[in-house]
């Protein structure tokens, strides 16, 4: 059933059965209102603990993070991890031209606020990056600590990789994913093969001829956790994914911030707590390369490299993450 806001916006919501028994996933729902719409994140851990706050990208959710979040659980965190509007638990939106990633990061800037959280250690990767960097600019006292993972900032003399610009290219109206991925289904078949359950000829497949490749009973289960958010909707639902590709700075520069982001990024240029960049290097779409520049440029970052992993780090390395992150930690104190 399609609702709307009282500003007029249509939007969907998930049903809660779609989210019984995740793996992995015991996490109580939270909500945060913003714009009318509900905005879902997780909030686990001590109160008075340091914060650990999660981001995610396209095409997502907290679910990403659950290794992640487990791991500095035990350590001592409290753990934070939202879902972007039109992702996860949150509500969709199935207008496409509501979102832009300026909407995002203030979404996201209205959460951290009405939480009223300090002393934050920010993870983020993809789109995660851009929409929640963009707060450490506006109110870095916030902020003790960055852990940036394969994303990047729009700014000049970027280069954006080939992969980065295929993807876009296939999700414009004549492109394979737009043409050829109407179910909402889908979404956990893109994350087993950009996790390597899968091989690209298992995609095409799927995709030409709706022929599904076998899963191991795990395996299913996290495609399961992927497609969750969709369950039970139609093809509107996807509106918020379908426009993360849409909303890169090159192709869409008002839709993706571009302006925005540069600023960001020459805000940051000054950020001189700690900054721990880790990196999968198996990723095409954001290089070991890139990651190295960028924290290059930082006077107190550190690299390390996690070489088999891909640009959804979190999913197969979460536990190697977070060992890293309290490594630096502890180095520190």
């Amino acid at each position: 059933m399609t609702l709307t806001t009282a500003a007029g916006v249509p939007f969907v919501r998930s049903p809660d059965a779609a989210f019984a028994d995740l793996p992995e996933y015991p996490f109580a729902a939270r909500w945060h209102e913003f714009e009318g719409l509900r905005m879902h994140y997780l909030d686990e851990g001590p109160r008075d603990a340091p914060v650990a706050l999660l981001t995610h990208g396209m095409p997502t959710w907290s679910f990403l993070n659950r290794h992640l979040i487990r791991s500095l659980l035990a350590a001592g965190y409290r753990c934070i991890a939202p879902d972007h509007i039109g992702f996860g638990k949150s509500d969709k939106v199935t207008d496409e031209s509501w979102y832009s990633i300026q909407r995002h990061a203030q979404a996201h800037s209205s959460l951290v606020e009405g939480l009223g959280l300090r002393h934050v250690t920010l993870f983020c990767q993809d789109w995660g990056g851009p929409i929640s960097l963009a707060h450490v600019a506006a109110d870095p006292d916030r902020y003790d600590r960055l852990v940036i993972m394969n994303t990047w900032l729009h700014h000049d003399g970027y280069v954006y990789t080939d992969a980065l610009r295929n993807w876009n290219a296939q999700w414009k109206p004549d492109g394979l994913f737009r043409k050829n991925v109407p179910d909402p289904l889908a979404v956990g078949w893109f994350m087993m093969l950009a996790t390597g359950a899968i091989k690209p000829p298992d995609m095409f497949a799927i995709i030409q001829s709706s022929t599904f490749p076998p899963l191991s009973p795990e395996q299913d289960q996290v495609r399961r956790g992927y497609d969750a958010p969709f369950a039970g909707l139609d093809d509107a639902a996807l509106a918020g994914p379908r426009r993360f590709p849409l909303s890169l700075p090159f192709d869409n520069p008002t839709g993706g911030a571009a302006d925005e982001q540069a600023a960001t990024w020459r805000e940051l240029k000054g950020w001189s707590k700690p900054a721990h960049f880790i990196w999968g290097g198996a990723d095409a779409v954001f290089t070991e390369e890139w990651g190295r520049q960028w924290a290059g440029g930082l006077p107190a970052a550190t690299f390390d490299l996690l070489p088999e992993a891909g640009h959804f780090l979190q999913e197969t390395h979460g536990s190697r993450i977070a060992d890293m992150l309290l490594s630096h930690v502890r180095s520190a104190s």
